[in-house]
């Protein structure tokens, strides 16, 4: 019986996703190819905003529609943030927390032994260990992904995932090298670590995420190591101290920011003010010259007035980010902020978004023009048109470059020429 995966969300649950198609594969449950039809789909969730529950909804639907007959699986965030409308879902055969996600082929077996619902969805316990999860690569990317750290306690007023992930708990060293080295013997040149509170690494183990870096750069064969989404606070100047030590560490850091204006964030629960950002962003810019630091930035948080957003705008052109995802808020029912009084108008946030849109399209223009001149070790990912191929600099930059052998996979020194669009363009160094 071959399985089908739609995967929503982060880079985590792609990694998820991954682990449980290997693992099932390994028990008897193969991939299904692109165009065949399944016998198993599955749906692993994310619940960041209501409109992630609903995709999860979709998607689930449309499967079932593509795969008649197919036994329907939902996993991930929603339900175990929201067990009972998860439950609700009628076409899901098998409800399954992230709590459960290890017992899928064993409940799999069960539906088709008994042809009875399923619904297995285990609240997160504080001393929990971490999800003994292992990949030997990440289908259909250039790049692997690997989780070394789940779980977020810091309860930002606007969140639900520390309710769908639980405490923080942390991948051992030992394991991380372990998964790390297959992923190299598979050919992989470059590992992204990842996590859900990736800064937070090592908190229950005694370590902190600079041991992680270390660790993954030891590893022969890996040529890069990068960070995923990082909470600014954990910081410190000792552990960039040491992640600056490794070499192999790409200089790109995606700091979230959600607000320049400290009235917003101590609203939002965040847990630094916008001088300490700022200091953060310093003192890595001095580690690792000419690193990109990119952020996510949320405009119309509840109560935020004219005045703040003014201040969050000016922290952002101050700053000068190398790329900022912009979002409007958006009310997530069982979160603090979802009950808050002083909703900001959709139109307000519309505007604001336009406003703060047009800062970071302009901060992003200059750190590309910085680049031109630049000779950059490129990892090429994917063809982008007729003789032409796309990868990224260590530092993130994204880079064009045409030849008319396949590139795709291969780590090549070239000179960046000049800015299109979302992109610079660029030449191989032979």
């Amino acid at each position: 019986m071959k399985v089908k995966f739609y995967t929503l969300g982060c880079k985590v649950n792609q990694y998820e996703t991954e682990a449980m198609r290997e693992a099932l594969a390994a028990q008897g449950f193969p991939p299904a190819g692109e165009d065949e039809p399944a016998g198993v789909v599955v749906v692993n969730s994310c619940t960041v905003t209501a409109q992630s529950d609903q995709k999860a909804r979709q998607a689930l639907r449309r499967l079932k529609r593509q795969n008649p007959g197919a036994v329907a699986v939902l996993t991930g965030c929603w339900p175990q943030a929201f067990p009972s409308q998860a439950a609700d879902l009628e076409e899901a055969d098998i409800v399954l927390g992230n709590a459960s996600r290890a017992a899928l082929a064993d409940r799999l077996r069960q539906f088709l032994a008994t042809g009875q619902r399923v619904v297995d969805v285990s609240p997160h316990k504080k001393g929990e260990a971490f999800e003994p999860l292992r990949v030997t690569g990440l289908h259909g990317h250039t790049r692997a992904f690997l989780k070394i750290e789940d779980g977020c306690e810091r309860f930002c007023a606007y969140c639900i995932i520390p309710f769908a992930r639980g405490p923080v708990r942390s991948k051992p060293l030992g394991d991380l090298a372990a998964e790390v080295a297959g992923l190299a013997a598979a050919g992989y040149q470059e590992v992204v670590l990842t996590g859900i509170n990736l800064p937070a690494y090592g908190q229950d183990l005694g370590l902190e995420l600079c041991d992680a870096v270390e660790a993954a750069c030891a590893i022969p064969g890996i040529r890069r190591v990068r960070l995923g989404s990082l909470e600014p606070e954990r910081l410190t100047p000792p552990v960039i101290a040491r992640m600056r030590a490794q070499e192999k560490l790409c200089p790109q850091f995606h700091l979230s920011l959600q607000s320049g204006c400290d009235a917003t964030l101590r609203r939002m629960n965040r847990h630094y003010t916008a001088a300490q950002y700022r200091e953060i962003v310093d003192n890595l810019r001095k580690a690792f010259p000419g690193c990109a630091v990119t952020t996510d930035i949320m405009v119309g948080f509840p109560g935020e007035t004219e005045e703040e957003f003014q201040a969050s705008l000016a922290f952002a052109r101050e700053i000068g980010f190398a790329r900022t995802h912009v979002f409007a808020y958006s009310p997530r029912p069982g979160t603090v902020a979802g009950r808050a009084p002083d909703q900001v108008p959709a139109p307000v946030k519309d505007a604001r978004s336009r406003a703060m849109q047009a800062v970071a399209e302009e901060s992003r223009r200059r750190f590309f023009q910085a680049m031109v001149g630049r000779t950059e070790p490129v990892l090429f990912e994917r063809p982008a048109g007729p003789g032409c191929y796309e990868g990224c600099t260590p530092n993130y930059t994204p880079v064009r470059a045409c030849c008319q052998r396949d590139l795709t996979g291969q780590l090549l020194s070239v000179r960046l020429t000049g800015v299109d669009g979302e992109a610079c363009t660029a030449e191989i160094v032979e």
